[in-house]
């Protein structure tokens, strides 16, 4: 894993809140093409990991990198035009608009009509029921529907990068199986994810490597056959 060309690079990233800093020191790297996963319990500071990327807590010291590219700075706005995305914790669609309207919003830097037509087609081909729901206003879906719309959203802008927090938060079981198969999927289909879970069996068994994070540091790292039997790892999730 080490020598895959990183997509997205974190190099001793402090990152605070008022005079608090919930990141000490994190580096990790996301290979283009890959799964990779950060584990951790509540409060360990994986959301102020994907705040940090996009901006909007911005690192107090340490350098971002995007494809090579310095971001740290980077105004939140213009970040998803170097390639990345992100499905937020709980989803949070648009309530009052369609399923169509929502999608849509996702590529809003795309002018092409014809485009953006292509797009919505793909995200149809993964989520057949959001094309059978194109009209439905997105506060009246299911839990597990508005997760399906919350991942199209993010797949309309064609990301380098998606990054998914939480994606099994608030689900069923049934759809939780669901959800990290299109996640799965979405890979498969030449997206590199950065995926922050808490669900640790169901994000070993799709990831390619992984960190663990405890009280804004990382403690673990490796691929899911030497995540799988560490200690920090039944620190993390167990006390």
């Amino acid at each position: 894993m080490s020598d895959a060309t990183p997509l997205l690079q974190l190099s001793n990233v402090y990152t605070a809140y008022d005079k608090a800093d919930v990141l000490t020191d994190i580096s990790l790297s996301v290979p283009a093409g890959t799964i990779t996963c950060i584990l951790g319990s509540n409060g360990s500071g994986k959301s102020t990991i994907i705040r940090s990327i996009l901006g909007l807590t911005r690192p107090r010291s340490g350098s971002i990198r995007m494809a090579g590219r310095e971001i740290t700075q980077m105004p939140t706005h213009l970040i998803n035009g170097v390639g990345i995305a992100c499905i937020p914790e709980g989803r949070k669609v648009f309530p009052k608009l369609t399923v169509e309207e929502n999608l849509r919003i996702g590529a809003y830097r795309e002018r092409s009509n014809a485009v953006i037509a292509r797009r919505l087609d793909h995200v149809y081909g993964i989520f057949p029921r959001l094309r059978e729901r194109v009209r439905q206003l997105g506060g009246t879906m299911s839990g597990g529907e508005q997760a399906m719309l919350s991942i199209g959203r993010g797949l309309m802008s064609e990301p380098k990068l998606l990054l998914i927090d939480e994606p099994s938060l608030g689900l069923s079981p049934l759809f939780v199986q669901e959800a990290f198969d299109v996640v799965k999927r979405i890979n498969a289909g030449g997206v590199t994810v950065l995926l922050v879970e808490q669900n640790v069996h169901q994000t070993l068994a799709i990831s390619h490597y992984g960190y663990v994070l405890m009280q804004g540091r990382v403690v673990a790292h490796g691929d899911m056959d030497a995540l799988r039997g560490n200690e920090e790892v039944k620190k993390a999730y167990f006390g």
